[in-house]
């Protein structure tokens, strides 16, 4: 049997100009959601955890790791896209900010990190992890932003916003294979049981 690679976005978070963004906490929603997950027991088979080191993505990783006795291990280069240079930006202007970073790949849009650089970042650290083996199903908890470009990698796909996470606060997975890194899905809400067998759309 081929063992599954997941990666997730963490779920909703709590908005606070004032805090650096990669410090942003769960919110109560994003909290419930994450409990949901462990109680639905899907990821009983997952015997390894690795996560971004932004506070969310490890909030999400955690209590995870406890319920199903795994180890967490956090890589800081898992990250999500490096938006220091501009810090919080209100939502509309963020989300205008995130179409142009999605459309101009190859260029640093408002002093935001490349989506080309920020692609082979997570993609080097996917294989980096991948290297270390892993006997069960291995659970990669990080963003949005980095994830879609993970997955159009894995997809042989351009880097366009047409394949981000769905508009729901986050909390979205994908699957693919850890022998030929084959995508099995696209990203879903952290709530839909997947059916593994299923053939690619």
């Amino acid at each position: 049997m081929v063992a599954l690679v997941r990666y997730l976005s963490h779920p909703e978070v709590c908005i606070d100009p004032a805090v650096p963004v990669p410090q942003w906490h769960l919110s109560a929603a994003g909290q419930a959601r994450v409990r949901a997950l462990i109680a639905a027991g899907w990821l009983t088979g997952t015997t390894r955890i690795v996560s971004s080191a932004e506070t969310k993505a490890v909030e999400t990783a955690e209590p995870i790791a406890e319920a199903l006795g795994a180890a967490l291990e956090v890589r800081p280069a898992m990250h999500e896209n490096d938006r220091s240079a501009t810090g919080f930006l209100p939502p509309a202007e963020f989300q205008r900010v995130a179409d142009r970073f999605f459309a101009e790949p190859g260029q640093s849009i408002r002093g935001w990190e490349r989506a080309v650089d920020a692609q082979h970042r997570i993609a080097r650290e996917v294989d980096a992890v991948l290297a270390g083996g892993c006997d069960g199903d291995l659970l990669l908890v990080g963003h949005g932003g980095v994830g879609t470009l993970l997955c159009c990698h894995l997809a042989g796909l351009p880097i366009a916003r047409d394949h981000d996470q769905p508009g729901n606060g986050g909390g979205n997975y994908f699957t693919f294979e850890t022998e030929n890194r084959r995508l099995r899905h696209g990203w879903r809400p952290m709530e839909d049981v997947p059916d593994e067998a299923e053939p690619l759309p």
